[in-house]
């Protein structure tokens, strides 16, 4: 065991390597005793602190949720808001750029659990009410006529920039993102 290791306890051993796991290669397709071999723990101490991997997918789904409000209230915070929508566009397209970049943890999730009563797409639909929230929220900021409209396309925006970013590079997506939140906003004349 590393000295990191030793230093952290099994739950968040747990929920790193599940997040690097099921980003990298999918949430199917790494089991249980991968999990626990990878993050050096026992499975009876998997099952103490996550019941079913399903509740450790929910757990890495709700950390992941809570880095990316984090990164949006900060991008947001005291911007006028045209400003505030283009930082906030651009904190959520931030991780287009990493090495590794496999696309949006929350649609790669919904596409691996497509029953939208299981308990992992509660998850899902959370983080997906609340970005719709702020993107409302900055669309009634800018005094848009329509603004759950307004949210519904900078989600398809988001959306698209996320899987196009692997087939066309982030940095012509990340313009082209840019360019239509610009049309859908554009400057009073």
């Amino acid at each position: 065991m590393t000295t990191s290791e030793s230093v952290t306890s099994p739950r968040d051993r747990l929920l790193r390597t599940a997040s690097h796991l099921f980003y990298t290669e999918g949430i199917q397709a790494v089991g249980v005793e991968r999990l626990v071999k990878e993050a050096s723990v026992t499975k009876a101490t998997f099952y103490r602190h996550f019941p079913s991997k399903d509740d450790l997918v929910s757990a890495y789904l709700t950390d992941t949720a809570q880095g990316i409000r984090a990164s949006v209230d900060a991008a947001r915070a005291g911007k006028a808001p045209m400003e505030a929508l283009h930082a906030v566009m651009a904190a959520l397209g931030d991780s287009t750029l990493e090495d590794g970049f496999r696309g949006c943890q929350f649609l790669n999730a919904a596409t691996e659990y497509p029953d939208r009563t299981h308990p992992v797409r509660a998850v899902i639909d959370g983080q997906r009410a609340w970005l719709f929230g702020v993107l409302r929220e900055l669309a009634v900021d800018l005094d848009h006529p329509d603004p759950d409209h307004a949210a519904r396309l900078l989600m398809l925006l988001h959306d698209g920039a996320f899987q196009s970013a692997e087939l066309d590079g982030p940095a012509r997506v990340r313009e082209t993102l840019r360019r239509a939140v610009d049309q859908l906003f554009p400057a009073p004349r």
